[in-house]
Parts: structure tokens; C-alpha cells; sequence
């Protein structure tokens, strides 16, 4: 048996709901509007804890899992 654990970022569906921009959560963070688009489109390998924690700050989130998800796959 092996697992795969898949770390989901869900900065894009928040930002939609919030009508809010990539540009302006960049500002509201103050990380680099690459580094946003990069954990919006879950292209990142690393998720840097900071960065995170900037984010969650900007936007007024204490509870992790509203912003970090977690699929765990199992091969046999």
C-alpha cells in the first residue's frame, strides 16, 4: 500500500468568493503577485509557512483547513 498525500490551496475559490483579485491579495499580503498566482494555481511543490500565514492574515482566516485541503490517495 502506498499513499499520496495531495496538498489543495484554495486561495482562487476564496478570492472568487470574495470578489477579490490575485493583484489585490498580493497588496493586502504583501507578497509578490507571482508568488500568489503560483499557490493559486497550486503549481508550487513548497508551501512556505510565512507566506501562508501572511495570507491567511490578509484575509481574516484562523482556520487552516478553510484554506489548506488534504486528499490522501491509496495504491495498493
Amino acid at each position: 500500500m502506498k499513499r499520496n498525500y495531495i496538498f489543495h490551496l484554495r486561495i482562487k475559490e476564496i478570492l472568487e468568493k470574495r470578489n477579490l483579485t490575485q493583484k489585490e491579495l498580493a497588496e493586502m499580503s504583501g507578497l509578490r503577485t507571482a508568488s500568489i498566482s503560483e499557490m493559486a494555481n497550486n503549481s508550487r511543490t513548497v508551501i512556505n509557512k510565512a507566506h501562508l500565514a501572511k495570507i491567511m492574515d490578509a484575509l481574516d482566516i484562523t482556520d487552516l483547513s478553510e484554506i489548506l485541503e488534504l486528499k490522501v490517495e491509496i495504491k495498493f
